[in-house]
């Protein structure tokens, strides 16, 4: 079976295929594109995908190194092109995957930012008070109050429907990567910061449904932008605004680092690994074990700091 015309059709076909059979979210779909699109020119000089041998991979690769990319970047560049190669020889567009015998760089693995429970008190207090109208300081306090009780991704906080919210629940269904489905407890403040926007944001929809014949949102937090959501970028945004009001260094903190501390101060109070593990939604505990290496360093810096033979004389 010959493979497709074009190197542009090999990449559109395999992402219509990971989107497909991997459910992948179209934020990763993007990401692989971005990184095929650059791979593309450089064995466009050897014939392209169908005839790029291990040689000019890696001579690609290479370049990229030379070029100052980090290790992480060129890792990321070679799995799209694994991913690629795998797919096409499942396709039979080639007898061969020349990927297979090709090692990415050694990445250096590091510590996740996290933040202390009194600085992500103070940014929940922040989260009360800040916004244009009671309505917006409802939603930013109900925004951080799931962020910090679930440790959700970005993606699955801002895009939550509204019927997930409903009824008062104690566990949360969110849809996660590659729309693998996770049950998540809430807390107590969280529930009552639910509560509260919700009776805001459905009596707003009904005036404007009486208004203007608005049709009501089946978003949690609804937007008027394409999406029909808040997006990703106004919400990491909101988190830097968030600082500034809680006087934490808004460089510090992204929603991200709001998950780390969700993780983290769950392994300081004794939680199960395997649990946090199913609560971030992690397909492989090895992703989850990084926290453990936090807790590693705040111990030594514990010993350094505090025992009397460490001290300087």
């Amino acid at each position: 079976m010959s493979g497709p015309a074009t190197d542009s059709d090999w990449i559109s076909l395999y992402l219509d295929a990971a989107a497909a059979e991997q459910g992948a979210a179209r934020n990763t779909l993007l990401a692989y594109g971005r990184d095929l699109q650059d791979a593309m020119v450089s064995v466009a000089k050897c014939g392209g995908f169908a005839a790029a041998d291990r040689a000019a991979l890696e001579r690609y690769l290479v370049g990229l190194e030379a070029m100052g990319l980090a290790p992480a970047t060129r890792a990321r560049r070679l799995s799209s092109l694994k991913q690629l190669y795998r797919f096409a020889h499942e396709e039979g567009w080639r007898a061969d995957n020349p990927t297979l015998q090709i090692t990415g760089p050694a990445r250096a693995r590091k510590l996740p930012k996290t933040l202390s429970i009194p600085e992500v008190d103070a940014l929940l207090d922040a989260a009360e008070i800040h916004g244009r109208s009671p309505g917006e300081r409802l939603r930013n306090h109900c925004l951080m109050q799931i962020l910090y009780a679930t440790g959700l991704r970005v993606t699955e906080l801002v895009s939550l429907p509204a019927s997930a919210l409903r009824g008062d629940p104690k566990m949360l269904l969110v849809l996660g990567k590659g729309g693998k489905e996770r049950m998540v407890p809430l807390s107590p403040p969280a529930r009552d910061a639910i509560n509260l926007w919700l009776a805001h944001r459905d009596a707003a929809e009904d005036a404007a449904r009486a208004d203007k014949g608005t049709r009501p949102s089946r978003f949690g937090f609804p937007s008027r932008g394409n999406s029909g959501h808040l997006t990703r970028v106004r919400f990491f945004t909101l988190i830097k605004e968030l600082c500034v009001t809680a006087g934490i260094d808004p460089a510090r903190v992204t929603p991200h680092t709001l998950r780390h501390a969700f993780a983290t101060h769950l392994l300081q109070n004794g939680a199960d690994l395997r649990a946090i593990q199913t609560l971030l939604g992690h397909a492989d505990i090895a992703t989850t074990e990084i926290y453990t290496h936090i807790l590693d360093e705040r111990l030594r810096q514990l010993v350094l700091e505090k025992h009397p033979l460490a001290r300087p004389d």
